[in-house]
């Protein structure tokens, strides 16, 4: 089976909360890591702050988010371990061969996501007409820039 793509590495990490202030205490507070950005976003019901481990091609993020409207969809903070971003060197021909293969990706599509890059998630359950998820865990496969590309590729 030949694959038209390479998962990287891992790209963040997204931990949701009813309160974002109590995560940062200990990510920001305890641990020090430092806030890069924030993203807002009615559509995904979420306000978060951008955190960073690392520098350069291996920065990983670790998004620290809770919903804007705690009973509406999604509920980015009822699993705390919200989702696992992984770098992909070719996104389109990934969701292409992904879906090929029968795996469930979640509703929207690729777009782009609050870092800036393209971005698209793997659905955490399956169904009859896509037998393949993740799970019970959502995944993010985001595009790697150039330059993770190049610093990251594998083989």
């Amino acid at each position: 089976m030949t694959r038209p793509f390479q998962v990287l590495g891992i790209q963040q990490i997204a931990i949701g909360g009813p309160d974002k202030a109590r995560l940062r205490t200990l990510w920001v507070d305890m641990l020090g890591l430092d806030v890069i950005g924030n993203f807002r976003s009615e559509r995904e019901n979420v306000d978060e702050d951008i955190c960073a481990i690392g520098q350069g091609v291996h920065r990983v993020e670790v998004d620290l988010m809770q919903p804007l409207d705690p009973d509406k969809k999604p509920a980015v903070h009822s699993t705390p371990l919200n989702h696992v971003g992984l770098w992909i060197d070719d996104l389109p021909a990934a969701v292409a061969w992904l879906t090929g293969q029968g795996v469930h990706f979640a509703p929207g599509g690729i777009r782009p996501g609050a870092a800036g890059y393209d971005i698209c998630f793997l659905h955490p359950k399956s169904n009859d007409e896509f037998p393949i998820a993740g799970e019970g865990v959502l995944i993010e496969l985001v595009q790697a820039p150039p330059e993770v590309v190049a610093a990251l590729r594998l083989g």
